[in-house]
């Protein structure tokens, strides 16, 4: 069992606050789509789900298996509870002074909670895809080359992630040809995010190791 000192553990919280809230801002932003290349489409969500994987491996990498699985099982029971607050949200009824937003509110945090569910069984599968395959290369490769441990796990985790989330999501929603299309432009776009998010990953194990990583006996 690790120790951590005061300033340790407060580092741990605001690395999980951190990955909450991107998790979060990916299942409740992400319906929102905008103009990629070829006439494809990306989710808004591209921009804050890949922290979810890179701060699995962050922590992973400091702290071990344990904490990783930890941040997974944090953000797992939260999606739960986000689904089963929508889910009472969505059936309580409306007031007539607050009928003017009845259809948008129904209609975007119904979607929501579809978004939420899918991202719960994606989420299950993909993040300990992630987890299992990061440790999985850092056994044979030691702790050399995070930077490759991570983007391997990266492509690979994303790719599940990417395929039931989507299929869950959005099967219905939108036309198969639109969400085919958005599948491959947003596991792609993901994967490219995630390498360029590679410099804030240095940084999170520089702020958890020199700055944080402070045990005490």
């Amino acid at each position: 069992m690790i120790q951590l000192s005061q300033r340790s553990f407060l580092k741990l919280v605001i690395a999980l606050a951190l990955y909450l809230t991107s998790l979060f801002a990916a299942n409740t932003l992400g319906l929102k789509l905008m103009p990629f290349v070829f006439g494809t489409h990306l989710s808004v969500a591209v921009f804050s789900f890949p922290i979810v994987f890179l701060m699995t491996d962050v922590v992973g990498e400091i702290y071990g298996k344990g904490i990783a699985r930890m941040f997974v099982l944090a953000g797992l029971v939260s999606t739960l509870f986000f689904v089963l607050y929508s889910f009472l949200s969505l059936g309580m009824p409306w007031s007539e002074d607050a009928s003017w937003v009845r259809e948008g509110y129904n209609t975007v945090f119904g979607i929501s909670a579809r978004i939420a569910i899918a991202s719960l069984l994606a989420f299950f599968i993909a993040e300990y895809q992630d987890v299992f395959s990061f440790f999985f290369l850092k056994a044979r490769m030691g702790d050399k080359f995070f930077w490759l441990r991570s983007m391997i796990s990266n492509i690979w985790s994303q790719f599940f992630d990417t395929a039931i989330f989507m299929s869950v999501a959005f099967l219905g929603v939108y036309p198969l040809k639109v969400l085919v299309g958005s599948a491959i432009a947003w596991w792609a776009y993901k994967v490219l995010m995630g390498a360029l998010y590679s410099p804030l990953s240095y940084l999170g194990l520089y702020l958890l190791r020199e700055r944080g990583r402070e045990q005490t006996q």
